[in-house]
């Protein structure tokens, strides 16, 4: 381990993971509502991020037909992504009602190649450097380590905190706290929770099911699309940004699938994980870090497999 990366590698992992948990929570979400793991979550991210570019006239400069500031795109994104939730949930979804748990999951598949292909042919392949993001990326917050008497107490002298990632965690941390409240004390998150629990039991009460499978896609969509603006803030837009959804799903299980607060410890855990593998003396453990997050997940699942937060589930037959 090179000692000396160790707390910088930290700072980032610890930034990143704010985001990552984020993604994941929007995957719990659709799952604790309808029992649907769904693997459009990280192309949702994609389309999020590439709307918003676009709104902020990314696609032609001052040419271009709509120009927004960057506060106004990712407005005018994050009600299309609201919009998009609730057309895949009745026009895809509700259809597949009383059909196999496979069948469904397969078809979240499919929503993905084809979020895929029409972003490529509205968009093409090139990944977009021309993000709007209110922050450059040598924008940073330098944290030096004074020494004491003359002597470094420490075996570095000084941390640097990327502006970007820091907003990106905080705007994510945040939305994680507003989504988790919403749920526990509002009616509508308090009709999602009971729907989670049990469809027909739901049901029966006058809550009305297909409303909350709206809702909870509506809101996976925003928090999507929130995940991809943080992301392309940081990184630029491009085609490959879905595959931080590829990260997310060890997050997600090492927290519990049915638990928000587990998606947020996971993804922040992952993140860190990473980070400290990076952090690695040996070229070929740092190049393994991609794999990392799996490898960790592994380590849970032998000791818990319902995860950290998740439920224990037993059936009887």
């Amino acid at each position: 381990m090179n000692w000396v990366l160790v707390p910088q590698q930290l700072i980032n992992g610890l930034l990143n993971g704010g985001t990552l948990a984020l993604i994941a929570l929007g995957i719990v979400l659709i799952y604790k509502s309808s029992e649907v793991f769904n693997f459009a979550h990280g192309h949702m991210v994609m389309v999020g991020a590439y709307m918003t570019w676009w709104f902020a006239g990314g696609s032609g400069g001052e040419g271009a037909l709509i120009d927004l500031p960057f506060w106004a795109a990712s407005i005018a994104a994050l009600i299309f992504a609201i919009l998009l939730g609730l057309l895949i949930e009745r026009l895809v979804l509700r259809p597949m009602t009383g059909q196999p748990l496979l069948s469904i999951v397969l078809v979240t598949l499919g929503i993905a190649q084809l979020f895929e292909g029409l972003t490529t042919v509205f968009f093409g392949t090139e990944p977009k450097s021309n993000f709007p993001a209110p922050f450059a990326p040598t924008d940073v917050f330098v944290i030096p380590v004074p020494p004491i008497n003359g002597q470094s107490i420490v075996f570095f002298d000084q941390l640097r905190v990327p502006h970007a990632r820091l907003a990106a965690f905080i705007v994510a941390l945040l939305a994680a706290v507003i989504f988790i409240l919403f749920f526990q004390y509002t009616n509508i998150g308090l009709s999602m929770r009971a729907t989670s629990e049990d469809h027909e039991l739901a049901q029966s009460v006058g809550i009305r099911v297909n409303r909350v499978f709206g809702m909870s896609w509506a809101i996976a969509g925003i928090i999507a699309t929130l995940g991809g603006i943080l992301l392309a803030t940081i990184s630029g837009v491009s085609l490959n940004i879905f595959t931080v959804a590829l990260v997310a799903f060890p997050a997600i299980l090492l927290g519990g699938l049915e638990s928000l607060g587990g998606a947020i410890l996971g993804g922040i855990s992952v993140g860190l994980v990473q980070a400290l593998v990076q952090a690695s003396k040996f070229p070929e453990v740092r190049n393994s870090s991609d794999i990392a997050p799996y490898v960790l997940l592994l380590i849970v699942l032998v000791l818990r497999p319902e995860g950290l937060f998740g439920q224990k589930r037993i059936e009887r037959i």
